[in-house]
């Protein structure tokens, strides 16, 4: 069975462009439906390419995708755990810029933002930015959604998701010591972040 793709709109599309209505396109590569809207959404810079279903698909809804520039290059998309180094922290948010998506490094400048509120599972109203991250710091983190101004809301609020590595005041590579603290090996000192449970 071969898809038949429809030409002719070779449109092009940047991250956050609505490409149709989920009653009528499915999202495809590069393409993503937002929770709770309806929409498809872009999810990278490219050209749009509608690819219809064959004759006999029980859906018969034509797929949308958006072909990028940099095919090669990494993506980040809604549900996918990326790394990243954090640039800077605020009091209700942090944000950071992407290095990888998965174990693939990305090609093009992705910025990531972490809310107050999806910085950990419990207690989200006591939250301290200030002492979950500090720029430089190396977080995992999960891909929400596309936010404002091109830059993708990111989730550390599971075990698994945090700060990875982070340097101390004395230029030192902290071992974690729980899930809220990591020490410095050259002073002893703990300083407080939202740590990632690794391993297990």
């Amino acid at each position: 069975m071969q898809e038949t793709v429809v030409e002719g709109s070779e449109e092009l599309a940047t991250p956050g462009d609505v490409l149709g209505r989920a009653a009528e396109v499915k999202p495809g590569r590069g393409a993503y439906l937002a929770p709770h809207s309806n929409l498809v959404y872009a999810s990278l810079t490219g050209r749009v390419r509608t690819v219809s279903p064959p004759p006999d698909a029980p859906d018969q809804r034509p797929t949308v995708e958006v072909i990028g520039h940099k095919a090669h290059g990494a993506v980040p998309e809604p549900g996918s755990v990326v790394i990243a180094r954090v640039t800077k922290v605020l009091n209700r948010m942090a944000s950071a810029d992407i290095l990888c998506v998965g174990p693939k490094s990305v090609r093009e400048k992705f910025t990531g933002i972490i809310r107050q509120q999806d910085v950990r599972a419990t207690e989200i109203d006591k939250v301290d930015m200030h002492l979950s991250f500090r720029p430089g710091d190396i977080v995992r983190a999960l891909v929400l959604s596309l936010g404002d101004a091109r830059a993708y809301y990111l989730s550390t609020a599971k075990n698994e998701l945090g700060v990875l590595s982070a340097e101390s005041a004395a230029g030192a590579t902290m071992v974690p010591v729980s899930w809220t603290e990591m020490q410095c090996p050259l002073t002893g000192q703990t300083e407080k972040r939202k740590v990632a449970k690794v391993g297990s």
